[in-house]
């Protein structure tokens, strides 16, 4: 975790369907505009959003972009995404099936940016 920048770590568990998926990107999305370093970890069905093409149609709030926009830019913009490793086995993902850059680890990754500071958010 670096010195001088504050860490958010932002846990997603909940669906596509969820309209609390499109709030917890843009909240992950606001953290990095606001400066600091932002880590997504995915859980249970939050999964789902990452694997490939699955966001790209869904659209939860009329007044945000849609969630594959909002993935994107916050990849885009220097945003690690975790997923959860017995969330992605069971759906029968690997991280071929995940998006670009998605690691799939143990929650132990985030207990260690907790660790150190990271402020943490739940959805």
């Amino acid at each position: 975790m670096s010195e001088d920048k504050k860490h958010l770590v932002v846990v997603i568990t909940c669906g596509l369907e969820d309209e609390r998926m499109s709030v917890a990107w843009s909240v992950s999305n606001g953290g990095i505009s606001s400066g600091m370093d932002v880590t997504v970890f995915l859980a249970s069905s939050a999964i789902d959003c990452v694997r490939k093409g699955a966001a790209d149609r869904v659209h939860l709030n009329p007044l945000d972009p849609p969630l594959g926009e909002l993935i994107i830019n916050f990849t885009s913009r220097g945003g690690k995404i975790l997923a959860c490793p017995p969330c992605a086995h069971v759906r029968g993902y690997t991280e071929e099936d995940l998006l670009d850059g998605v690691i799939i680890v143990g929650s132990s990754a985030i207990h260690e940016l907790i660790k150190e500071g990271a402020v943490t958010l739940s959805f």
